[in-house]
């Protein structure tokens, strides 16, 4: 690779990170004003799901390995998390 390549790579993160946290916001906002559990739910997971991609793109900038670890923990909490917030809206509906 030439310097040129990570200047390149340099600008191509700061997009990616700028992307991800305008993605957050929008996340948050869908989270808080949300009209529905349902919606909350899924925002959440999508929250869950941007912060393993902004922790890959961190593992890459920083080209360390451990982060790709910690991303892939993260992402199987959160399905987890996903697949039990669904059995209890599933549950509650059941009920009602």
């Amino acid at each position: 690779m030439t310097i040129g390549d990570f200047g390149n790579l340099t600008l191509i993160i700061a997009v990616v990170f700028s992307l991800l946290g305008i993605a957050f916001v929008l996340g948050f906002v869908r989270l808080v004003l949300g009209p529905s559990l349902p919606d909350r739910v899924v925002a959440l997971d999508l929250i869950a799901t941007l912060s393993v991609a902004a922790i890959g793109t961190y593992a890459i900038a920083t080209d360390q390995q451990v982060y790709v670890d910690v991303a892939i923990v993260l992402a199987l909490i959160a399905f987890l998390g996903t697949i039990a917030f669904a059995q209890y809206i599933e549950r509650r509906a059941h009920d009602e």
